[in-house]
């Protein structure tokens, strides 16, 4: 195993791993793929996620970091804040967010769950 694990084409690659459609949708079926890049023994998680156009209700339970590479989606905070993504977005999820989410376009995004 790597010390310092590395992914390069995070953008572009296509070996992903199919990862289902998300559990609590709201509207269409947004489907998702990714690939891991490494897992921690305390379930810390870092590596590519993607995910089709469709709408569903977000709990964060672990913080994310999120660099957004592809694509454009809305998170909408239970008390209002919304947050629109765009190619280039970072965004930091703490743990305990709730709301829901809104991708219009398909997003790709590197992520890192602590």
């Amino acid at each position: 195993m790597s010390t310092a694990p590395s992914m390069a084409d995070a953008a572009t690659r296509d070996d992903l791993v199919d990862w289902g459609p998300i559990a609590t949708p709201i509207e269409g079926l947004s489907h998702t793929s990714g690939k891991v890049l490494h897992k921690d023994q305390g379930g810390g998680e870092s590596g590519i996620w993607v995910c089709t156009p469709g709408s569903w209700r977000c709990q964060v339970e672990r913080e994310e970091f999120c660099h957004f590479l592809a694509g454009r989606c809305t998170y909408v905070h239970d008390e209002g804040e919304v947050i629109e993504i765009v190619p280039d977005t970072i965004a930091v999820f703490p743990a305990g967010w709730t709301g829901h989410c809104t991708v219009h376009a398909t997003i790709r995004k590197v992520y890192a769950i602590r």
